[in-house]
């Protein structure tokens, strides 16, 4: 009854973390624990170093979302790439990619980047669906990229090395980034029109314009890749850094606007973490209640090979991201198959990867898919017309997924295990 009452109330628009703490309290309570151990948790979390990196990357992406970044790293791939046929396709796809990696959440990228690159992709020949499809799908192509904060939480959460979950993504992001973009040349093949005709005094207005953007993927990438920063840290340059860039020495924000973008910021971060709090307390209750020993046993029983576990966990997790939010994919889902996983054999950081490039399908699948409804709402395009439009791109992603899922070589190449 419990249950079937929890799954109303989702249905009904409760907020997440409100389902779950109700859930995590009737557990408690039926198992005569003290509710004290909710809060316990939730404090434990707020402690943990780590999770220091969430809010300071999120403020960092939210600040370069209000400034004239987008248009300057429009500017920079169009003068480096948009000489090459099809270039208009492969610098949206660059371009946000590398926005997203920053930002965090591939709904930003569509609002801020979209007013500049769906239009160029209509007037360069591309139909107004396939432009819509690839603005739409290019949206979360960076999750996979450090600073990752899908990456970080699912880390957090498996107690896996964050700086592993960074590395191993290396490989699977940048498999992604290439399958799409061939795709977009071999569809529109027909279309041979470049973007602009190169030119080095472009290029170096270019650069001109966006020295101090470029020094900041350096900064964060070669500071956590090198060792040379904790995550923490990379965080901490990343967010001073940005502000002192863009509000002090261009001022594209004022300085009065910032109260306004942290608290915006910190909205999404608050959100992010209190369901992961309750979510902790939740997966004690299921320890307590031995939910994942009996979820062992239950598929170790039915399947009998890692192949077939694997087979299982893509087509359990594609139907997931269809109607669950990334994180809270994450903070539900996770503790549930990670025993299971290991059981198998399974590497959680490979677990970690095509858990995160599975969840990227969610976001491009009806009826929830976050990716969908942003861009249904950026272009004013009707729901179905966007799910229509983004179908191929789906499929596209979908086999590249299969790839990351099956061979855990593609994940782990860059760890040298």
């Amino acid at each position: 009854m419990i249950t079937i009452l929890l799954l109303l109330l989702t249905l009904l628009g409760t907020p997440l973390f409100a389902v779950i703490a109700a859930g995590a309290i009737a557990g408690f309570h039926s198992a005569d624990i003290p509710l004290s151990a909710i809060a316990i948790e939730v404090l434990g979390l707020a402690e943990t170093p780590i999770l220091l990196a969430i809010p300071l990357f999120t403020f960092a992406g939210y600040v370069l979302a209000e400034s004239r970044a987008p248009a300057r790293l429009v500017r920079i791939t169009t003068a480096l790439m948009g000489w090459m046929p099809g270039g208009v396709a492969i610098v949206s796809i660059a371009a946000c990619a590398l926005f997203t990696a920053f930002t965090g959440g591939s709904g930003v990228t569509i609002i801020a980047l979209g007013a500049a690159l769906y239009p160029a992709l209509v007037q360069a020949g591309y139909s107004e669906d396939f432009s819509l499809g690839l603005i739409t799908s290019a949206g979360c192509l960076g999750l996979l990229f450090a600073p990752s904060l899908p990456l970080i939480l699912y880390g957090v959460i498996t107690e896996t090395s964050i700086d592993d979950m960074f590395i191993a993504g290396v490989v699977p992001g940048i498999l992604m980034i290439v399958c799409l973009g061939a795709y977009c040349l071999w569809v529109n093949r027909h279309i041979r029109v470049p973007l602009s005709q190169f030119s080095w005094r472009e290029v170096g207005l270019a650069l001109r314009e966006s020295w101090m953007d470029m020094p900041l993927p350096v900064i964060v990438l070669g500071g956590i890749y090198s060792g040379f920063f904790a995550v923490s840290e990379a965080a901490a340059v990343t967010a001073v850094y940005v502000v002192i860039t863009e509000v002090v020495i261009r001022r594209d924000i004022a300085v009065s606007r910032l109260p306004h973008i942290a608290r915006q910021s910190m909205i999404l971060v608050g959100a992010v973490l209190l369901i992961l709090g309750v979510s902790m307390a939740s997966t004690n209750v299921m320890i307590d209640a031995e939910v994942p020993e009996r979820l062992v046993g239950l598929v170790t029983e039915y399947v009998g090979g890692p192949l077939g576990f694997m087979a299982l966990l893509f087509v359990f997790l594609l139907l997931i991201g269809a109607v669950l939010d990334m994180f809270a994919a994450l903070v539900l889902v996770v503790p549930l198959i990670a025993p299971v996983a290991s059981r198998y054999g399974i590497d959680p950081v490979h677990l970690g990867i095509l858990f995160v490039a599975n969840m990227e399908l969610g976001y491009l699948a009806p009826p929830m898919g976050r990716n969908l409804v942003v861009a249904g709402y950026r272009f004013d395009k009707p729901i179905l017309g966007v799910y229509r439009a983004t179908l191929p791109f789906l499929l596209v992603l979908l086999v590249t997924v299969l790839i990351i899922t099956f061979l855990p070589e593609v994940s782990l190449a860059l760890l040298h295990r």
